[in-house]
């Protein structure tokens, strides 16, 4: 037989060299996987003449969108000279976490930049101002710290500039209190000598990649054959995969943005280490990719069920999934997927099982449904594109109502990996503003309790907004303590100096001069570099606050 050639689209290091991926290629020794692939698991159960036509015809569907022919396929794997700065301006100050359990190039990179910076007095004083600014905008949830600043990278253009390349609305609304970041990148990533150590390292980055070359085309390969769906079935959509040494190998960040999924990993050295390449991590991000569609072309029947929404109300689950049922049918999808596919025929239908009653007990209700479901799928030629209508319509609301009532939900469940960002969740905050300015207080309060209640962007900014809305209200104790909660829960200097500003005029109309001395003193060290508040501060600090005359 000859031989079919195909690839994912693989990127090397700048410049973007594109790789047809070797691995991917067709050749006897995949051909005879995908035979084995077939004497297995579900594929095994129907493979009379029928099957065995709609297999060819299914399989050829499945390839093309990764046909050498073809240069648009969607999944990318990569890596990134912005992703990598940010990274390496974390690590330079102080950013250590793992480093004991890191490939060794994350060493040997940390140890280069010392060595420039040892060399350079300028290049010191840059990043002593650029670790400054760092660690006074550290995330008051330290375990988010490097989510956050992966959330940056990825909406920063590329080197030697690293502005946002969108506008803030449009940021991720946990990148949105760094965004400053970028400047402080560019000097440092300029005397610091980082382009001159990513050039050295490519050879190391293209052998990261060829890492996953294998692995990577089995996983896309085994996913698409058991949904019979095609990997380029949507088009204007990306999934990409982008690797680099410079972060904690225990970590993988997945994240959703519009029509663009990502995943960033830092893989284990340790080839021994469990899951080293955290390929579960990428195939749940994949699922995704392929899933999160259907939900949105089938509303009505989403919103058919809606009403199960009442039943993980107790669930430990995160609250989005308590507020939209299309998510939470995805996600119980995507589960029972990860439960049919995970091990082999020899797997104990009984373990199977466990992790269904594990996953419904986390408040994934609906994945002992979808996991049944699927096995009737598997008996079925069709793909999951057209078996899906049917399965949601499948859903006998008051069974399921029923059996999650009767469900002793979890005290935990753990983090769903893949982090949503919805354009209109993104300028939630910057519409409540916009509405407190053209004097719609209820407006904003609205918003900015909404996006409190869901934990969307930064909660400190939604306090903020919220205590001005108390301002404006007459609502003087509300207000102080939404500032002085506001001043807890962020770290953006904008927030912390103006929260100072009004705290110190609402204690100046209380007449408790000193406290609000202090509120003024604490405005001034905290927006230093903020010309409005610095004038605020020192004007509160010249003269008591008194309320501007009413107008006759």
């Amino acid at each position: 037989m000859g031989r079919v050639h195909c690839a994912v689209r693989i990127y090397h290091p700048s410049p973007r060299l594109t790789l047809r991926l070797q691995a991917l290629k067709l050749s006897n020794e995949l051909l005879r996987q995908f035979c084995a692939i077939l004497r297995e698991g579900f594929l095994s159960r129907f493979l009379g003449c029928g099957f065995r036509a709609w297999f060819v015809v299914a399989l050829s569907g499945l390839l093309a969108p990764m046909c050498v022919a073809d240069t648009n396929t969607p999944i990318t794997l990569d890596t990134s000279e912005t992703l990598f700065t940010v990274l390496t301006a974390m690590n330079t100050c102080g950013y250590n976490v793992d480093l004991n359990i890191s490939d060794a190039q994350r060493s040997n990179i940390r140890a280069e930049v010392e060595r420039n910076l040892r060399n350079s007095e300028e290049a010191q004083t840059v990043t002593n101002t650029m670790c400054e600014w760092y660690l006074a905008h550290q995330a008051i949830d330290q375990a988010h710290i490097l989510s956050q600043y992966l959330s940056l990278a990825l909406y920063l253009e590329g080197p030697p500039n690293f502005v946002p390349r969108v506008r803030e609305e449009d940021l991720p609304p946990d990148a949105v209190p760094i965004a400053a970041f970028g400047a402080q990148l560019e000097q440092f990533y300029a005397k610091a000598g980082l382009h001159a150590i990513w050039e050295r390292h490519r050879a190391n980055y293209a052998a990261l990649v060829e890492r996953y070359h294998v692995p990577l085309a089995k996983m896309v390969f085994d996913t698409d054959i058991y949904l019979r769906l095609q990997t380029g079935g949507y088009l204007g959509r990306r999934f990409t995969i982008l690797l680099d040494f410079m972060g904690d190998p225990s970590e993988a960040n997945a994240r959703n943005y519009g029509s663009d999924y990502y995943v960033v990993l830092f893989p284990s050295p340790d080839a021994s280490s469990v899951d080293p390449l955290k390929l579960p991590q990428i195939r749940h991000t994949y699922l995704h990719y392929l899933l999160d569609p259907m939900a949105d072309k089938h509303p009505s029947a989403i919103k058919r069920i809606e009403p199960l929404l009442q039943s993980v109300k107790r669930a430990p689950l995160e609250e989005s999934f308590k507020r939209d049922i299309s998510l939470l049918v995805t996600e119980c999808l995507v589960r029972a997927i990860e439960i049919r596919t995970t091990g082999t025929k020899q797997t104990a239908e009984a373990m199977r099982l466990q992790a269904v009653d594990d996953a419904v007990k986390q408040g994934y209700i609906l994945t002992h449904y979808f996991y049944d479901a699927l096995l009737k799928f598997e008996k079925d030629p069709a793909g999951l594109r057209s078996a899906y209508a049917d399965m949601l319509d499948g859903i006998d609301l008051k069974v399921q109502q029923k059996a999650a009532n009767e469900v002793q939900f979890a005290d935990v469940t753990a983090p769903e990996l893949v982090q949503l960002s919805r354009m209109e969740d993104r300028r939630m905050l910057l519409t409540a503003e916009k509405r407190l300015a053209a004097g719609d207080p209820k407006g904003a309060q609205e918003l900015a309790q909404q996006a409190l209640d869901r934990q969307i962007g930064d909660q400190g900014r939604a306090l903020f907004i919220l205590a001005q809305v108390a301002v404006a209200n007459r609502n003087r104790e509300g207000a102080l303590d939404n500032f002085q909660k506001a001043i807890q829960a962020t770290k953006d200097p904008k927030v912390v100096g103006w929260s100072h500003v009004y705290l110190g005029r609402i204690l100046d109309m209380k007449e408790d001069r000193e406290a609000a001395l202090n509120e003024y003193r604490a405005a001034l060290t905290a927006g230093a570099d903020l010309p409005e508040v610095k004038a605020a501060a020192e004007r509160g600090l010249q003269q008591a606050y008194e309320p501007p005359a009413k107008p006759q």
